[in-house]
């Protein structure tokens, strides 16, 4: 387990599409991609007091046809739940980036390691709206690294 601080971005299966369609058009995306970290989140609407709701993290695998050109591009990491293609992990490797996978069913605990959460683009989207946050010490586990390892097939493998 390791514990993130700082700045990541949210962006879930509508936001990806409209990203990676804006990037082959040669337009310029909302977020910077190179050294950031995107949360594969969309979460619930926040309770009055909250910075934001329940903020657990969705299946990784529905973002796989959009993560290679992200990485390619310096996406330095991901979060989500689930394994992830061989592409995707081919370009983990190729770019020495990371993919993490946040606790799935942990949403109200994972909420309140978010210290601040704007929404920056895509607003039409609701809870699948870009949003820039501030971590404080979010517990994820490294699943993917840049050496090639997968948690996910080696615990199989040892099982």
């Amino acid at each position: 387990m390791v514990y993130l601080t700082g700045t990541i971005y949210s962006a879930r299966d509508a936001a990806h599409k409209r990203m990676y369609e804006a990037y082959q058009a040669g337009k310029e995306l909302p977020i910077e991609l190179k050294g950031n970290v995107i949360y594969y989140v969309g979460p619930s609407p926040a309770r009055p007091g909250r910075v934001i709701g329940s903020a657990g993290p969705t299946t990784a695998t529905r973002m796989d046809k959009y993560a290679p050109t992200f990485l390619d591009e310096g996406l330095a990491g991901m979060i989500g739940k689930g394994r992830r293609g061989q592409a995707v992990k081919d370009a983990i490797v190729r770019n020495n980036s990371i993919y993490f996978a946040a606790i799935g069913g942990a949403g109200a605990l994972l909420s309140k390691t978010i210290e601040e959460s704007e929404v920056i683009a895509y607003d039409d989207l609701g809870t699948e709206a870009i949003r820039k946050m501030r971590v404080n010490r979010m517990p994820v586990i490294v699943v993917c690294d840049t050496y090639g390892n997968d948690l996910y097939q080696q615990t199989q493998n040892n099982g």
